[in-house]
């Protein structure tokens, strides 16, 4: 005799997503899932993008990490409040661990708030936080082959950012590959290249941001 299990394993991380979603609307709260694998450049990228919007609006950040708070305190050197969540060995955040941290933010007075999630391009991609945007950082050192290696990832973003564009005089990335790469795969998806190191490209992801703040 078969047994068939139809028990969705992710009912209650889906449950705390929607459960998250429905606040961030409610306090009209901009969400952005920042994904990428380790070493890409998210916290380098989100000091130079808070820089760039704090005087504006009102930013608030959560950072995940296996272990230590060493990203957070960056963050928080900006005068940022930022929340820590230590995986311990998971590798990636979930919708669970987001909504148990909610509490901690006064939301109503918080215009955008940033996920960094964990480094990784596989396990963050299946985990739906309850954000409204889903960003990946993919950095010119990395190669040409991280898109078509893991497209679930790329499929499931709303934008891609390549960074580090400083260093392609150094390294064999090839910005158009990268591109047609993205677009056989989520023809949806925008496109940025930046370098959060020197600043160039910078103003067109702070645009992207202020677009969907209004």
């Amino acid at each position: 005799m078969k047994i068939q299990l139809q028990e969705d394993v992710l009912k209650d991380q889906n449950e705390a997503a929607t459960f998250n979603r429905a606040i961030f609307k409610q306090h009209k709260t901009l969400v952005i899932n920042m994904m990428s694998s380790p070493g890409a450049g998210k916290t380098t990228l989100l000091e130079e993008t808070i820089k760039a919007l704090k005087d504006e609006y009102q930013i608030a950040v959560i950072e995940g990490d296996l272990a230590t708070e060493r990203d957070a305190e960056r963050i928080r050197s900006l005068g940022i409040q930022t929340v820590q969540i230590n995986t311990v060995g998971g590798c990636h955040l979930d919708a669970r661990m987001i909504a148990k941290i909610l509490p901690e933010f006064d939301l109503p007075s918080i215009d955008i708030l940033f996920i960094e999630n964990i480094g990784n391009l596989v396990c963050p991609s299946s985990y739906d936080l309850g954000q409204d945007y889903k960003v990946v950082v993919l950095s010119t050192p990395e190669g040409n082959d991280k898109i078509p290696k893991y497209p679930v990832m790329f499929k499931r973003t709303h934008l891609t950012i390549i960074n580090k564009v400083d260093l392609l005089p150094y390294v064999s990335f090839d910005i158009d590959e990268a591109e047609m790469n993205l677009r056989e795969i989520n023809p949806q998806a925008q496109f940025i290249t930046l370098s959060a190191k020197t600043g160039e490209g910078m103003e067109g992801w702070i645009h992207w941001i202020k677009e969907r703040l209004r």
